[in-house]
């Protein structure tokens, strides 16, 4: 295939974000002497403005970075349920459902993550990061296409909140695309942060500074605006939950691969299936199978859908719920599960638990696709040290209320937790929702580096698994394994209320030959087709660092308006 794009190479560095505005940003830092996470937290806190539909500075913000000495580490950059919250309180008061509103409520983690990424690994200043965001927040900037989309397919969910309503529904009406879209309470909400930095760093140096922006938000006026709203409204979130909460830091899951090193994130996100759903296709063999065709997509699928089996039976916050992690990456778990699948027939549906825990789900039969919701983005970084950044900011803006006067939406991330608490990522006070954001990173065999990562919900891994197999395995250039034609399985239970499942079923991007879609669909995959090209196929984006040409390419998917420059 040719790409619509050129993937973009520079001698120093590069940055690929979910929004050109937001890669502008990490560039401008780069050029600037910041480092790889100095870049990324400029453009991860852009997103949050430039994608206000799909990303909120107050909601989620898992990072991983590998610095050039190869130290590896992630932040979770995901929030906790309120201390106080009633851990039946969704099966007794709400029917077995988490609503919308406040009551889906977790501690905002979005500011800490990028400040503690700051505190350990950057050299510069939240005001010096930030102030492209701010800037973009208080100047506005074009709305697009999926911006302008996504309000009008929830204008009436954004209706039932005022303060949504004042931001998204301007004049009663949504947002046309071309028109400038402003959000003057998150620029000073944001400004706010950088003016009590400076003031501590004026006397105390860039960490006291950066602690001071910390508690503006965590502990000061932001803080206690935040909890008087959320329990106003019913919901359970305090001050003790905001004041007391610091992102924690997880080990990443490392597998070697063919001579390089797949980094992901662990089991409180969907992170370790992408693993999973890896070594599984190497152990099963695809060596000589043909790019999209039927024996590989129908292979990829089933592996797919075995990690994903295992995810919904184990997968949660390790601190409440243990994962065997080992066990489901060892060899012997993997060919158990390979025996399970039958290269000539579809799974008719969900693969059965294969140590001990856990019961099959039984879905609906619906003729439409699942819900999916739009949220989330992501940015990639690498810098002319070696140093490389990956997040995956998220968190939508219609199932939750604005706090008036501040613009933001504490994350409503409540709403990827099972409201039994019995389930492993059922909610319990203090608990932490199993997360679909899972940035990524491959270490490759020539001393290299590619994070890479994507929106999409369940569809992430399989994005994500895909481009990575069309880079390595295909030999294809960034941007057009990007570009590349992609399949989803919606065959195990959504991460999103209602927790849909759909037994056999893959979406498939129209520009997939007819004759692929017809032989998936002759072994038993009940075939849904995309347009030719769709954001609901992820929006993946990448840089790697090339050390043998000495160069950074990079590569950003056009099903979004995401970009990349290098330079």
């Amino acid at each position: 295939m040719t790409a619509t794009r050129p993937t973009l190479s520079g001698p120093r560095h590069a940055v690929s974000a979910g929004h050109y505005l937001a890669a502008t940003a990490g560039s401008a830092v780069l050029e600037a002497g910041g480092n790889a996470v100095d870049a990324g937290c400029a453009a991860g806190i852009a997103l949050g403005v430039l994608l206000p539909d799909l990303v909120n500075v107050a909601g989620v913000a898992p990072i991983m970075i590998r610095m050039a000495d190869g130290t590896v580490e992630t932040i979770a950059g995901l929030g906790h349920w309120p201390r106080a919250l009633p851990p039946d309180v969704f099966m007794r008061e709400h029917g077995g459902r988490i609503p919308d509103g406040v009551r889906r409520t977790v501690v905002p983690a979005a500011p800490d993550a990028w400040i503690t990424a700051l505190e350990r690994h950057g050299t510069m200043g939240f005001g010096d990061v930030a102030h492209h965001a701010i800037r973009y927040a208080a100047e506005g900037f074009a709305v697009f296409p999926l911006l302008a989309e996504t309000v009008a397919a929830h204008r009436e969910d954004y209706a039932r909140y005022p303060s949504n309503a004042a931001i998204f529904l301007p004049g009663g009406e949504p947002p046309r695309v071309g028109e400038r879209f402003v959000q003057s309470d998150l620029a000073r909400t944001l400004a706010y942060m950088v003016e009590e930095e400076r003031r501590a760093a004026a006397t105390g140096g860039r960490m006291a500074g950066l602690a001071a922006a910390h508690a503006a938000f965590y502990r000061g006026d932001i803080a206690r605006e935040v909890v008087r709203f959320i329990q106003a409204e019913g919901g359970f979130l305090s001050m003790e939950d905001m004041a007391g909460f610091r992102s924690r830091l997880e080990p990443a899951v490392a597998r070697g691969w063919r001579g390089h090193t797949l980094l992901a994130c662990g089991p409180w996100c969907q992170g370790p299936a992408l693993t999973q759903a890896l070594l599984l296709m190497e152990r099963a063999g695809f060596d000589g199978l043909r790019h999209n065709s039927v024996d590989y997509l129908h292979l990829l699928t089933e592996c797919v859908k075995a990690a994903m089996a295992d995810r919904e039976y184990h997968f949660g916050d390790p601190r409440f719920t243990p994962v065997p992690l080992d066990e489901l990456l060892s060899e012997e778990h993997l060919d158990a599960r390979l025996r399970q699948i039958d290269p000539r027939h579809a799974h008719p549906s969900m693969y059965p638990p294969l140590l001990g825990q856990g019961t099959p789900a039984d879905g609906p039969q619906r003729a439409d696709l699942p819900k999916v919701e739009a949220d989330t983005s992501y940015v990639a970084v690498v810098d002319r040290w070696g140093n490389a950044f990956s997040a995956t900011p998220s968190d939508g803006s219609w199932n939750s209320p604005v706090v008036p006067g501040l613009g933001i939406i504490p994350s409503n991330r409540g709403s990827q937790s099972r409201p039994d608490p019995a389930h492993p990522s059922g909610v319990a006070p203090g608990k932490r929702p199993r997360l679909t954001p899972n940035p990524a990173m491959v270490v490759t065999a020539d001393g290299g580096v590619m994070p890479f990562g994507t929106p999409g919900g369940d569809v992430q891994i399989q994005a994500m698994l895909q481009v990575m197999l069309n880079v390595f395995h295909f030999g294809m250039e960034l941007q057009e394994a990007i570009e590349a034609p992609r399949i989803a399985s919606y065959a195990f239970p959504s991460s999103f209320a209602p927790f849909d499942y759909f037994p056999a079923r893959v979406a498939v991007e129209a520009r997939i030959a007819r004759s692929v879609r017809d032989g998936l669909s002759a072994r038993g995959h009940e075939v849904k087709e995309w347009p030719e090209i769709t954001w609901l196929a992820g929006s993946v984006e990448a840089v790697l660092s090339d050390p043998k040409a000495g160069l950074v390419r990079a590569g950003a998917d056009p099903r979004r308006p995401a970009y990349a420059i290098a330079g």
